[in-house]
């Protein structure tokens, strides 16, 4: 009987806990029927996850495409490459799905990837993985490789399609478009045109849905869901093809032969804003980033003591203010603000005598610009045009990057170096903005690069940019009487800026040799090259078409070179180029000049004569050795690039003659001892003075040339660059 009282215990409290477990049982059902989750997850969303499959429909980033249309920045296929091992992928297949013989695979793979056959084959032999990628060397792959691959029907390998960036010009305007970087959700602009703009380039993706069955195939009733991707608008810049290309090779040409550390330029129209050509050097490549050294657009982003270029505002703020008497004398050289001050010196440290203020102006006299701030307007005066002319604020261009000089104005000496541009810094675009005031009566504009917004598929603009007055500075009588002065800093004979006069169009302009600042032992570095070279002009002067600015920093100069040199080859290549691209007809009557690089014939054999009228025909200097008729040899060798104004010599089938070195370079003297096969030695530096040979003397093979050379006189150069002599 306890037996069967046990037993009858057992059984009641089995029945008792699966009537516990059903209940608890029956409610979790219950209360998963009435809400539809099971710990947070939605089971009707989980199911309908289950049986829908989707892809994304990825948006296309807009192009960027210069005035012209001409396209900057595009998109292509590439292709990433790689290969499954495993050979679990080849079950139920009649055809091999993985790589089978990875000796043969890797040998024909070798030279599509610029890999060894050997480190293909390590990458394939691994047996714990299913598949395998080549690294770099296995992606950004072109169509055209991608097509070669298959052809050789290696089985296992397999292509997936990826989006690129490309820029098909190469350095062209790089730090202006800049480029993009690859991340989670496809390209993001890292740097310019493709930062700024990121926004309305990138686009947004779509994507498709659809129900299937366990096998992934689509039912027959899929409820297909499309939402079709918002592709990025194309963005329309200012700039001009082929004015840039005038420029980007210019610039080529004088980092070649120069090597400068840096160097800027811009040409903008002076009455819109709009900049028709921005270039920096060291440059780079946006397709592979070859070359990027610098990763601020300079022309933005490039605070530096300007040098004589401010004089511009200095000479307009004094101009306008009703402080100005250009017939007035004063005497230049060196002057004092306070008794307590350093005096302020000309480039020519003893000056010129008592001239005019006219004269100090076209001289780039610092003494002249000193007096004009401190004894006439008054520096609070200057300070309010440094302000009217927002060369204290950003220009707020349109491009990613930019940043902001600083206007010293603490002390009496630094208000008064301010208007000769030592001690406070600006960048080339906030003296450019600045600069559209002078040349567009008065009225100040706002330089952009984004011409317009359009989208891609329909063609209809979504922004249209206009030009935009953002001050007016100075008054229109004001403007045409500086714009007046600045041409005769072109066109006096005693103008620093000579060099930049242009064949059948009139410049107004002003040159600038800014003094470099010592990082290490205070005050500013020394030495002929230790400058920033620089030039703002605007032709035609009457009616004014473009506005440029060069600046170059420290070129490597010959003896005999100035830093002018470089700078006016750029701006005189481009600017005469560009205006009879536009179908601006010359003011003069003068065959332009073409400053574009020459390429030598090969004039061996050929008649001396014939040779000469071609080379002087391409503004080449000639120098003939010797009374044959026919050409012998020459220096530089045929097939050689030379610049316009290079010196040629060449050597006759006759009797070679010593010519008249006097006032030649030591390059030039060394080019006449390898064209004869003559020793040559010289004294001292600079330009040929004496020379050992006499001229018309017969020269014999390994014979000695030795000459003298002088350097030009100091103050007479400095005077020709019109240097900003720092204060003492």
């Amino acid at each position: 009987m306890k037996k069967l009282k046990t037993t009858n215990v057992m059984a009641i409290a089995l029945m008792l806990l699966f009537i516990l477990v059903f209940v608890v049982m029956f409610w979790r059902l219950v209360y998963i029927q009435a809400t539809g989750n099971v710990q947070g997850v939605d089971l009707q969303k989980w199911a309908e996850k289950q049986r829908s499959a989707s892809y994304t429909l990825e948006a296309e980033r807009g192009k960027i495409l210069d005035r012209t249309g001409m396209v900057l920045a595009d998109n292509r296929p590439s292709y990433r490459m790689y290969a499954i091992i495993d050979e679990s992928y080849s079950v139920n297949s009649m055809e091999p799905l993985h790589v089978t013989d990875l000796e043969a695979t890797a040998k024909q793979l070798a030279p599509f990837l610029n890999m060894s056959s050997s480190a293909i084959y390590q990458k394939l032999n691994q047996d714990e993985l299913f598949q395998v990628e080549f690294g770099p060397n296995g992606r950004d792959l072109s169509n055209d490789v991608r097509e070669q691959i298959e052809n050789l029907d290696l089985p296992g390998i397999y292509f997936m399609k990826e989006p690129k960036r490309y820029y098909p010009n190469g350095t062209f305007a790089s730090h202006v478009i800049g480029f993009t970087q690859k991340n989670d959700d496809g390209y993001e602009g890292i740097m310019g045109i493709e930062k700024s703009q990121e926004e309305w380039l990138k686009g947004t993706d779509g994507f498709v849905t659809f129900k299937r069955d366990n096998y992934t195939y689509k039912l027959l009733n899929p409820d297909e869901v499309v939402q079709n991707p918002e592709h990025g608008a194309d963005v329309y810049l200012t700039l001009d093809q082929k004015i840039q290309t005038f420029l980007e090779d210019a610039m080529d040409h004088v980092q070649a032969q120069y090597e400068p550390e840096r160097m800027m330029a811009v040409v903008m129209n002076p009455k819109t804003g709009e900049v028709l050509a921005m270039s920096n050097r060291p440059s780079f490549n946006p397709n592979d980033r070859e070359g990027l050294k610098n990763w601020y657009n300079d022309v933005i982003a490039y605070p530096f003591e300007p040098g004589s270029t401010m004089k511009i505002f200095t000479l307009a703020a004094a101009i306008d203010s009703d402080h100005y008497d250009g017939e007035e004398e004063y005497q230049s050289g060196n002057y004092k603000i306070l008794d307590n001050t350093k005096a302020i010196h000309d480039h020519k440290r003893q000056g010129w005598g008592e001239i005019t203020y006219n004269e100090g102006v076209q001289r780039s006299s610092n003494v002249a610009f000193a007096k004009l701030v401190w004894e006439k307007m008054g520096t609070d005066m200057f300070r309010q045009y440094l302000t009217r002319f927002q060369l204290d604020q950003p220009t707020n261009i349109d491009i990613a990057g930019e940043r902001t000089g600083k206007i010293l104005y603490d002390w009496p000496i630094e208000k008064v170096t301010t208007a000769f541009g030592q001690g406070s810094t600006l960048t080339p675009m906030q003296i450019m903005k600045a600069a559209t005031a002078i040349a567009n009566n008065g009225k100040m504009m706002q330089p952009y690069v984004i011409s317009k917004l359009v989208e891609q598929e329909t063609g209809e603009v979504i922004q249209q940019s206009e030009p935009q007055v953002v001050g007016t500075p100075i008054s229109s009588s004001t403007a045409k009487e500086v714009m007046d002065l600045l041409e005769t800093v072109v066109t006096s004979e005693v103008g620093t800026g000579q060099r930049y006069q242009l064949e059948g169009y009139s410049v107004a302009g002003k040159t600038g040799t800014a003094q470099i600042p010592d990082p290490e032992g205070g005050g500013y570095l020394i030495g002929d090259e230790n400058y920033v070279f620089s030039f703002l002009g605007v032709a035609p002067k009457e009616e004014p078409e473009l506005m440029m600015y060069i600046a170059v920093k420290q070129p490597n100069l010959e003896k005999n070179e100035h830093g002018s040199q470089p700078v006016s080859y750029i701006f005189r290549t481009v600017m005469e180029n560009s205006l009879h691209y536009l179908n601006i007809v010359p003011e003069k009557e003068s065959a332009a000049l073409d400053w574009s690089p020459i390429i030598l014939s090969d004039y061996e054999g050929k008649t001396v004569d014939k040779v000469r009228d071609d080379l002087l025909s391409k503004n080449v200097k000639v120098t003939v050795i010797g009374d044959g008729n026919k050409v012998k040899s020459m220096v530089p060798k045929g097939e050689t690039e030379v610049l316009p104004g290079s010196h040629v010599m060449v050597l006759t089938n006759g009797n070679p003659t010593m010519p008249d070195m006097t006032n030649w370079s030591l390059r030039e003297v060394l080019m006449l001892g390898e064209l004869v096969n003559a020793k040559t030695d010289y004294i001292g530096s600079g330009f040929v003075t004496k020379q050992n040979v006499p001229a018309s003397s017969r020269i014999e093979e390994g014979q000695y040339i030795v000459v003298e050379l002088t350097p030009p006189e100091t103050e007479e150069r400095r005077d020709e660059e019109g240097h900003d002599t720092d204060i003492e």
